[in-house]
Formats: C-alpha cells, structure tokens, sequence
C-alpha cells in the first residue's frame, strides 16, 4: 500500500515538475521573441546604398554626403531611385519600391541610408518584401517619413537608425554626423544634455520607439504601428499647426500608448504654426498639458529632429534615461 502511495504521489511529481519546466521554456522564449535584433555593425570597406523612398532628389548634390562616406572607409552605391520625377515624389511607388527591394536583397548593401524625407514612404511600404532582410538584416537610415520604415521595422523586431540624411549634410552639425558614424559603427552611444526647466524629472529604461509625431501618429491602427507597452517614446515633428499636435497627443493618449510608456523624449518641435485665433500653448507646453497626468520622466528640446543638431538615435535600443535639476542624460546599450 505504501509502496503505490508512494508510486502516485512520484508521478505527480514528475509531472508538476515536467509542466514546470514547460511554463520556464515558455516564458524565456516569449521574452526572447521580445528581444530586439541588431544589424550588423558597419565595417570599412563596406556598401552603403542611397536611395529615395518619398520626395523626389533631382537638384540636391549628393557629394558632401559621398565624400564623408568615403572618408568612414565605406563604398557608396546609388539607386535608381535618385533622380526621378513624378510631381512631388521620386518615381512611381512601384519604381521607389523596386529600388528599395533592390538594395534590401542584394547581400552586398549593408546599409541603406534614405537621402530625404517629405511624405511617401507609407504609399510604397506594402509593396516591400522583407524576407531575406529577415534572414540577413541591414541597417535603415533617417528620419522624418522614414519613421514608417522605422515602425514598420520595429513591429518586425528590428533595430533602425535615426538620424540625419545625405541631404543633411552640408548644414548638420559636428555633433549629428560624428553621433551617425558612431551608431552606423556600433561604437558607445550616450548623451547628457543641459537640463530644461520643464522636464519632469526621474529615472526610466526601456526599449526606444517612436520618431516623426505626425507619422507615428497616422501609424497607428495599420500592421506598422509599434507597441507602446513598456518603451520610451521619442517624438519630434515640422511645421505643424498647434492645434494639429495637441490632436496626436491627444490620439496618444486615447488609444493607450501614453498609458503605458515608462517615459518621453522630446526632440525639436519646428516651425510650428498658429491660427487667426491662437490656440494659446506653444507646442511643447501642449505636450506638457497632455502627458502631465502621467507620473513618467519626459526630456524637452533633445538635441534630434528637424533642426541641424541632429543626433543619432537607434530606435529598438534599451536605454536609460536620468533627468534631475542639473542634467539629463540618455545612455544606449
């Protein structure tokens, strides 16, 4: 009798124990799903492709951008993409599309780096195939409407590379382009800026997201729209009605992502424009008045956007971010 009591009360244990084991298994592969990947870090002697994902390039010279390329130790290749005309954008989706598939498959492209913003970017996304990027992922480069790529990428769980694009060049300052070389190179990444009077102070870490407000914000409910849950959102944007940023905040706000953010970054805020009747907040109080309610630390005026200051950041990094009265700091690793 005591010899099968015994028998039973084994059995369940090994089978408390198996289904144990399978509850571990499970939960480290759902938080190893949630990990992030990183291209691999640019080398020298590597090729770098510029092309154009939305707003045509037909006049800009793009020589200052493929000298400094050069002067990194990396061979630059062009896409069929820089130089067409259709009205506002540089080809049809098709060709812009054709050209970024291009570069995305060819095994030797280990960078692309899009030569501006404007709007676009989301007419050709569909039309993307990424699945030998999946298999053999490159860094994505810019800012502005390459924040739908960068979304898009990120709901894939891939790292991309905002940041200052060759159009940029020739106005960016030191600090943007030496801040590009760093990311694009994998080398140590952290800022410490002077503090702003109306930051909210505290610490915070997870993962970076985020990017134009107006792109992220229209984004939102399409299979490129990111996951708020736990991240540090980083938003900027460009000439803008006031009204028209209080109604993405307000978007943010309403469909849960600033309920679940750990804390905010905010980039440059440019050339906002007002009504006949002023709204009566300037772009970063309104900000302030949508987020205030949430018990999270928020950065004003970092150093990235549309503006020549602008620093590299690489969105799907964990970071760190620590604001009290003398300083802020923003720490990758």
């Amino acid at each position: 009798m005591h010899a099968i009591r015994f028998t039973f009360i084994n059995r369940n244990f090994v089978l408390y124990k198996f289904l144990f084991l399978i509850f571990v298994f499970q939960s480290f592969n759902s938080q190893a799903n949630t990990l992030m990947i990183t291209p691999p870090i640019l080398q020298k002697g590597d090729t770098i492709a510029i092309l154009a994902t939305a707003r045509k390039n037909i006049d800009d010279n793009l020589k200052p951008a493929i000298d400094l390329l050069h002067s990194w130790g990396l061979e630059v290749v062009i896409g069929k993409s820089i130089g067409l005309d259709d009205n506002q954008l540089a080809g049809t989706d098709e060709q812009r599309a054709a050209d970024f598939q291009e570069q995305l498959d060819n095994p030797n492209i280990k960078a692309i780096w899009c030569v501006r913003g404007g709007y676009g970017t989301v007419r050709m996304i569909d039309l993307l195939d990424f699945s030998k990027f999946k298999e053999h992922p490159k860094w994505i480069i810019g800012f502005s409407d390459v924040t739908v790529l960068h979304n898009h990428l990120n709901t894939m769980g891939f790292k991309s590379i905002h940041g200052i694009m060759p159009i940029s060049i020739p106005k960016a300052t030191p600090e943007a382009v030496e801040t590009l070389r760093i990311a694009m190179f994998g080398e140590s990444l952290k800022y410490t800026i002077e503090p702003n009077i109306m930051n909210r102070l505290g610490d915070a870490s997870g993962e970076l997201v985020g990017g134009n407000l107006s792109i992220l914000y229209s984004l939102f409910g399409s299979k490129s729209a990111i996951d708020c849950t736990d991240k540090i959102l980083f938003i900027e944007d460009l000439d803008e009605y006031l009204y028209h940023i209080d109604r993405m905040m307000m978007n943010l706000k309403r469909n849960g992502c600033l309920e679940s953010i750990k804390g905010i970054i905010v980039g440059s805020m440019s050339k906002m424009k007002d009504n006949d009747i002023p709204w009566g907040k300037n772009a970063l109080e309104i900000i302030e008045d949508v987020t205030k309610k949430y018990n999270i630390p928020v950065i004003y005026n970092f150093p990235a956007g549309h503006i020549h200051d602008n620093r590299a950041l690489i969105l799907g990094s964990k970071v760190t971010l620590h604001l009290d009265k003398n300083s802020s700091s923003v720490v990758f690793e």
